[in-house]
């Protein structure tokens, strides 16, 4: 299953689109976006978003 990210807690600082391996994230407007089809399940946007956005 593809990463999630809670609308609600995202900031919007990209930190998540830096740290994906397979450029699965990108922005949206002023919120981070998953690509499910593209993620990898590494986990690495988990640990790279400072507001605990993320998960699994």
């Amino acid at each position: 299953m593809a990463a999630k990210i809670d609308k609600d807690t995202c900031v919007g600082c990209g930190a998540c689109v830096d740290t994906c391996p397979v450029s699965a994230i990108k922005m949206d407007g002023d919120k981070a976006d998953i690509a499910e089809s593209d993620c990898i399940e590494c986990g690495a946007c988990v640990g790279g978003c400072p507001c605990e956005a993320i998960s699994l």
